[in-house]
């Protein structure tokens, strides 16, 4: 249940205030573009000045959606940004709720910052930083909370048909087409919403499932060789090497949703996807999961990250061969302790 007093909060906020920052998590996914760009549009609608700051750039599969030529990317143009959210009467923080999120460079500028900052989130474990915060995991996506939040408000006038586009491209790409668990009937009644405001939805299908490159279904064999079973774990897990993203001509955007090729196999309940990223000496891994096992504790717990009960990330410094080793030994010891 959203809080009612935490929404008239946010009614006046956005009565008194004329300029407005808008901030997703660094490595920007569907729900967090189409979030942070669904209440740009509204915003700007409701003839306020908005714009949409990414810690750095987005996934070129994402490109296509209504505003995107307007996000300012904070790696690139880092004095633009910086102005911009100092003449900002609040900044929003969509799909993320602790700031370390948007990586180190863009933390420690935000943790600084003298502005007041309205979080919108469905993660587990939210942070302290706003002054007004909307953490909900019962959601599948930020971007149904958010249709949610401005419908209660009594915005859903505003939700132009970019707005819809944006809004239901996050939905669907953070509910793997409605097949996760916390897709239910309110799910499927703001996607009718959206659908009355004029979208176009078979073609957002087409535009984010069916417009790969031939390196991309190359990369995506390359992953799918490394794929490896632990039948007496009911675990997978999938690696991709730096000298493959490179073979590849990897683009941002690339490897999303292959992690869940690991779960679709018969009796596997956890999953886990690691790629070497030798520029920033880290190991980036995604987890996914079936049924009542916790990845969100497990990511918690032994690679610094988080997320849901079913989806989560995590990293790793250690080498590509140490971590999967790593992996391994987690899960033969560890396993049975994350079932909730």
């Amino acid at each position: 249940m959203i809080n009612e007093n935490k929404l008239e909060a946010l009614k006046s906020i956005i009565a008194s205030g004329n300029n407005f920052v808008i901030i997703p998590h660094r490595n920007p996914d569907g729900d967090a573009i189409g979030s942070t760009l669904g209440l740009y549009h509204v915003l700007t609608k409701l003839n306020k000045k908005a714009t949409v700051i990414t810690p750095n750039d987005f996934p070129n599969f994402l490109s296509w959606m209504p505003g995107t030529n307007s996000i300012v990317n904070f790696e690139y143009h880092k004095d633009k940004a910086s102005k911009l959210m100092q003449a900002a009467d609040y900044i929003f923080t969509l799909d993320f709720n602790v700031l370390l999120r948007t990586g180190d460079e863009m933390e420690k500028y935000l943790s600084n910052i003298d502005k007041p900052f309205i979080m919108i989130d469905h993660h587990q474990m939210p942070g302290d930083y706003a002054e007004l915060t909307f953490s909900h995991p019962e959601f599948g996506s930020t971007c149904e909370l958010l249709y949610t939040i401005l419908s209660k408000l009594d915005f859903a006038k505003y939700i132009s048909k970019d707005a819809a586009t944006c809004i239901y491209t996050g939905i669907v790409t953070d509910s793997g087409s409605f097949r996760f668990p916390k897709t239910n009937a309110a799910t499927h009644r703001a996607i009718a919403d959206l659908i009355e405001k004029g979208i176009d939805n078979p073609q957002i299908h087409n535009n984010l499932f069916d417009n790969s490159s031939y390196n991309k279904l190359q990369l995506m064999g390359r992953a799918l060789q490394n794929l490896i079973v632990l039948p007496e774990y009911n675990t997978s897990f999938i690696f991709l090497k730096d000298s493959d993203l490179k073979e590849f001509q990897h683009e941002k955007g690339d490897t999303e949703g292959l992690v869940n090729y690991g779960l679709s196999i018969k009796g596997i309940d956890f999953t886990a996807f690691f790629i070497e990223r030798t520029e920033e000496n880290i190991i980036k891994i995604s987890f996914r999961s079936q049924g009542n096992f916790d990845v969100n504790k497990l990511a918690r717990a032994y690679f610094e990250g988080g997320g849901h009960v079913n989806a989560a990330g995590g990293k790793s410094t250690k080498s590509l061969a140490d971590t999967i080793d790593y992996f391994k030994d987690i899960v033969s010891k560890h396993k049975n302790e994350f079932y909730d």
